[in-house]
């Protein structure tokens, strides 16, 4: 029997038929590491959230996070703010780096952005986060994309009602993390509510669930139970950019891939850290990469006395000979 598959757009981009996207994460989702979740199966890339008072002020830190490369389209840029004039500016700024797909934060919990009523704090004034989407679409030309939460406590989950209306002002996708703001990340997901979204019967923008995604088989359970057009994968991903394609090959062949050997971990760190140092130089590629070093290399024994060297170390050839001698430690004595 002739398998018929739906394909996803966002806008006039399409995509797989349930397509994986890398969750926007702050210190994380830098060109490095997106290099590797491209590379191991991820569909759609999106930057760190970038603030918009800091693009339009011309922030150094802010400006690197606009660069995007080609290997790794379909990309979105996200941007945060709470003034709509500021916002769009930004978007005009994020324009000029070509990106596919421009996306709003309207999910980050920590204190310093939500408590200045951007990310998740536009959640307590929905007609702002209303009239903010429908300025911002109206501001470029490029598809908008909107990631946010249930609501802001238990009381004000409010997120049909939300996800109708920022599709009624032109979104193009949402992506939905089953967890308030009071929750930050806390407790269990709530993908029910993900799921009424998705069949609110006005809805015709893909829904993407996000929120405690942690192995190829929860991955197809929720596909399965929730029937979202695609999940957006986030902290399992961190340290295992090869979750992309473990998920894939469950969801499309009920085949558990085998985890990634030390020997791939190892080649994924050098490949990480080389990126890192290239892109922000060598001081600070080094800082910033110190951390992933536990999550790649999470689960291994007598690990200690290598991480503290690789957090300490401070010149890229020391860090090099601390991966060479894992590599004899743990792999060669073994043969």
């Amino acid at each position: 029997m002739l398998k018929i598959t739906f394909l996803i757009y966002i806008g006039d981009i399409k995509l797989t038929e349930f397509p994986l996207l890398l969750a926007p994460m702050e210190d994380v989702s830098d060109p490095p590491f997106r290099a590797l979740c491209k590379k191991h199966g991820a569909d759609v890339m999106y930057t760190e959230f970038i603030s918009s008072e800091g693009l339009i002020r011309d922030a150094a830190k802010s400006v690197q996070k606009l660069d995007i490369f080609e290997y790794e389209r379909p990309v979105g840029i996200q941007i945060f703010g709470s003034e709509i004039e500021s916002m769009k500016k930004a978007t005009e700024v994020c324009d000029s780096a070509n990106p596919d797909i421009i996306d709003i934060n309207y999910g980050c919990p920590v204190k310093k952005v939500a408590g200045k009523g951007a990310g998740a704090g536009i959640l307590q004034d929905i007609p702002k986060m209303v009239s903010l989407t429908k300025e911002i679409v109206k501001s470029t030309s490029l598809p908008v994309t909107v990631k946010t939460r249930l609501g802001w406590d238990e009381n004000s989950k409010y997120i049909v009602e939300v996800a109708e209306r920022l599709q009624d002002v032109g979104i193009k996708a949402i992506s939905i993390h089953g967890r308030t703001r009071a929750q930050m990340y806390k407790g269990e997901a709530d993908w029910s509510l993900i799921a009424a979204v998705k069949n609110n019967s006005r809805m015709k923008i893909p829904v993407f669930g996000n929120g405690d995604i942690t192995s190829p088989e929860k991955a197809l359970e929720y596909k399965n139970r929730f029937g979202v057009d695609g999940l957006m994968i986030g902290r399992a991903s961190i340290g295992n950019p090869w979750f992309f394609n473990q998920v894939k090959s469950y969801i499309n062949n009920g085949i558990i891939l085998d985890p990634p050997t030390l020997k791939e971990k190892l080649d994924a760190v050098q490949e990480h850290l080389n990126f890192s140092i290239k892109w922000k130089g060598e001081r600070l590629g080094i800082l910033e990469m110190r951390r992933h070093y536990s999550n790649y290399f999470k689960g291994i024994p007598d690990f200690k006395r290598f991480r503290t060297q690789l957090v300490t170390l401070e010149k890229k050839e020391d860090l090099f000979n601390v991966l060479n001698s894992i590599e004899e430690q743990f792999i060669i004595q073994q043969q």
